[in-house]
């Protein structure tokens, strides 16, 4: 059975390594959020230890070994609201991460339905070149039967022979073609190209004109809207920054067993075991951090304005996008249309050269030349087929609207909030959510 486009590109969505790879870095972005949040969370530490001292003094030797374990728990009650500051702050860049994973979905969704394409495209081409061949072939015969009969010239077969010899370099770098179209496809969809069927335009996915694509792109790319919220990260960190600058209030508990064996006389603390226990508080307040602090609140106010204005280079990029594939679109709907029409008038002309040829009113050259530009029309029909196709698939990409749900690929849909929802809380465990 023949490939689909929508069977390749559901394939492309479960195997494509660089997609994979992009999953991943959303799942790494996550745990942000729980890194962030530790911050609300108090820290415990363990610790023990063991002297053993040897001193020696008028002939008496004195010995003493002490020892204790304990632990320590610090907790944050204030740090200028920071860690508020950076979990929104990390929680905006999974959202950004979200987006551009879904700007990488409609990457590789457009790049394998342009692989698909190619591969049909160039075994077209390939196809029609040994058909040209076959073609010049039968021109050569009729040559050299009309220099048998006295009615041609060696000139004639010599140009013929020239033609084809062409013919077979241009199928050679055809063929070759093939071979590189595939390569592509392989690397995009994950396995090699069999016999694919043809495909029309994703046109239930188009805009009903350029302003209206304008117009759905800025509220819907990816791109755009992932830039937003990096801006808005961006602000967090700034708010998170400025917090340096203000009080710390820190709380504190420990309990600790101490022991004591001492061979030194007595009078001093008594030997045997003895358990103290504390707890406090701690204001720390900045008065000045050598400025740190400072260049650090100016860094992140740059990193704002600088997130801003990238929203602003992802609008125009996205809108010059979508004006590149809709003039494409439009450009190959009219080649289409001109060379079909192209052709028909091609071989009409070429039926009559052959026939004005076979009463002397024609040379050999002339068939050549008109044999050359059928082949030439039909190589153009096809590739302007395939620009219509691949062009409705840029148009829905650069609107932000190409997707495995969209085009219904019946694949199972990647959910980024399920592996957010099973780590932003998570207080401990080493094991990844797919038990790594």
């Amino acid at each position: 059975m023949a490939e689909t486009i929508q069977g390749a590109l559901a394939k492309a969505y479960e195997n494509n390594a660089r997609f994979n790879s992009a999953r991943a870095g959303v799942r790494v972005t996550d745990e942000g959020v729980a890194i962030a949040k530790s911050g609300y969370r108090p820290t415990i530490a363990g610790s023990s230890s063991i002297t053993y001292s040897h001193t020696s003094a008028a002939g008496v030797g004195m010995g003493l070994t002490s020892g204790s374990f304990g632990v320590q728990i610090q907790q944050s009650l204030f740090d200028g609201f920071q860690t508020k500051n950076h979990v929104r702050g990390a929680e905006s860049r999974v959202r950004a991460s979200n987006e551009s994973l879904r700007n990488t979905e409609q990457d590789t969704l457009f790049n394998a339905a342009a692989a698909y394409m190619d591969v049909i495209l160039s075994r077209q081409i390939a196809d029609l070149r040994a058909r040209n061949i076959e073609a010049l072939d039968e021109q050569i015969r009729a040559a050299q039967s009309r220099l048998d009969v006295g009615e041609g010239t060696r000139t004639d077969v010599a140009q013929a022979q020239a033609a084809r010899a062409t013919a077979e370099a241009q199928l050679a770098a055809a063929r070759a073609s093939v071979l590189a179209a595939s390569a592509q496809y392989r690397q995009i969809v994950g396995e090699n190209p069999g016999k694919l069927s043809g495909a029309a335009p994703v046109a239930r996915l188009l805009p009903a004109s350029l302003e209206q694509g304008f117009a759905v792109a800025a509220a819907e790319h990816p791109a755009i809207i992932a830039t937003q919220h990096l801006v808005d990260a961006a602000g967090f960190s700034v708010k998170a920054a400025e917090g340096s600058m203000l009080p710390g209030v820190t709380a504190s508990a420990g309990v600790s067993r101490n022991y004591r064996d001492s061979t030194a006389p007595s009078g001093g603390s008594p030997n045997g075991w003895s358990t103290s226990a504390q707890i406090g508080a701690t204001l720390t307040v900045p008065i000045y951090q050598g400025g740190r602090a400072s260049a650090t609140i100016r860094q992140s106010k740059e990193s704002l304005g600088q997130a801003r204005i990238e929203v602003d280079v992802a609008r125009d990029t996205v809108r010059q996008a979508v004006a590149a594939a809709w003039t494409q679109y439009v450009a190959a709907q009219e080649t289409v249309a001109a060379t079909r029409q192209l052709i028909s008038a091609a071989q009409l002309a070429l039926n009559g050269v052959v026939e004005e040829r076979n009463v002397g009113q024609r040379t050999t050259l002339d068939v050549l030349n008109a044999q050359a530009n059928v082949t030439d029309a039909r190589i153009t029909l096809a590739s302007a087929e395939r620009d219509v196709v691949v062009a409705s698939y840029a148009i829905a990409s650069a609107t932000g609207r190409l997707s495995a749900s969209r085009l219904g690929l019946g694949v199972k849909i990647y959910q980024p909030q399920e592996h957010y929802n099973a780590v932003k809380d998570k207080w401990f465990g080493l094991r990844t959510p797919d038990g790594r």
